[in-house]
């Protein structure tokens, strides 16, 4: 198979979707791997790294998209991407379609079959190509909330010494041990009760933890700093558990950082913003909406990345379509096939009919 990997073109993104490490591994697999002109360069890997791992280097991205049986990427295609797909050609990056109606069009019209990292599964429940850059990003966010809280960026002028992260999994974790770090009082709500009994145990009493109310959520958030979104349905629009009403009982210059953004965010005043636009303020609140957090720190988000999604990619690559026949775990990825939606939280979030990927696969 010819593998393509275009270089990214969302704001400010520097990741790539392989590495040279990932491409000898393909090389070594016997697959073709072509590779856009200066797509490492985010990560000081130049074209000639990538030639010695065994690539060929594209002059374009068009040369990538036309001539590849799959594409392999960081971030969601953008609209002059997507118009360059083509049925029978496999895509492999974070698609984040629940929130997203426009490219979900895209991707349905150009018949590609898209297998969205973010809802590839394991046996234990999780979500293994997603978790690496939630670790990222939860890290990430106590770090940009504390620079939104600085006064000359419209903050309170404080340090963070109040944090309320919503959501307990692993974009909260990494959140909530960054914020302790910081010694910052941290509260972390969620819904479960056995997370919050983990979580307990994890942090042995250096972090509050509360089960989800609104109350709860009206408490936490008014005596906030700052509140982190980490709220995730797999593969479905986040819930808006802070309202627009709310934003009046927080403090004036305290932040929301909303690492759901990719998914809708889940607070009701969000909207996505760049890094090199990142912030804005409603009602005194100021809100922080990355939606490509890990690409600010493009060396260790890459890499990790890379790790988690060689395997599958490998998969797909030495298999074709049967990996997903064979693979249920790599199969929950995938989201779109010849013009039908095959996932169910996506069908259900923009009212699309659902075909099963088994049916799907075997017609």
């Amino acid at each position: 198979m010819r593998v393509g990997c275009p270089k990214e073109i969302k704001n400010h993104e520097y990741r790539v979707g392989l590495t040279p490490g990932s491409v000898r591994e393909y090389v070594a697999h016997g697959h073709e791997v072509l590779v856009e002109t200066g797509a490492g360069a985010g990560i000081g890997a130049d074209d000639n790294a990538y030639r010695a791992a065994g690539a060929t280097i594209a002059k374009t991205a068009a040369d990538v998209f036309a001539k590849s049986d799959m594409i392999v990427k960081v971030k969601e295609p953008q609209p002059n991407e997507w118009v360059q797909l083509r049925e029978g050609q496999i895509l492999y990056t974070y698609l984040h379609l629940a929130p997203d109606p426009e490219q979900t069009k895209g991707l349905l019209a150009s018949g590609v079959t898209a297998v969205a990292y973010e809802t590839v599964t394991d046996d234990r429940g999780g979500l293994p190509l997603l978790a690496p850059m939630s670790e990222v990003a939860g890290r990430l966010s106590i770090q940009a909330g504390a620079t939104a809280l600085q006064k000359a960026n419209g903050g309170r002028g404080v340090l963070p010494g109040k944090v309320t992260v919503l959501g307990g999994g692993v974009v909260g974790l990494h959140a909530a041990r960054m914020a302790a770090g910081l010694g910052a009082d941290v509260t972390i709500i969620d819904r479960s009760i056995p997370r919050l009994r983990q979580l307990d145990d994890l942090f042995a009493g250096r972090v509050h933890t509360r089960y989800s109310t609104v109350e709860a959520l009206e408490e936490e958030c008014f005596s906030a700093d700052i509140v982190v979104g980490a709220v995730l349905i797999p593969g479905a629009a986040a819930p808006k558990l802070v309202t627009r009403e709310m934003l009046s009982g927080m403090k004036k210059g305290s932040v929301l950082v909303d690492v759901a953004i990719d998914q809708g965010g889940c607070f009701e005043t969000s909207h996505a913003t760049t890094h090199a636009d990142p912030t804005y303020e409603v009602d005194g609140v100021i809100h922080y909406c990355v939606a490509n957090m890990p690409g600010a720190v493009p060396v260790t988000s890459a890499h990790a990345l890379n790790n988690a999604t060689l395997h599958h990619g490998l998969q797909l690559a030495d298999k074709g379509l049967k990996a997903l026949v064979d693979d249920h775990h790599l199969r929950n990825g995938l989201n779109v096939h010849k013009g039908k939606i095959t996932n169910r939280a996506v069908a259900e979030a923009l009212g699309y009919e659902l075909v099963e990927p088994k049916a799907v696969l075997a017609a």
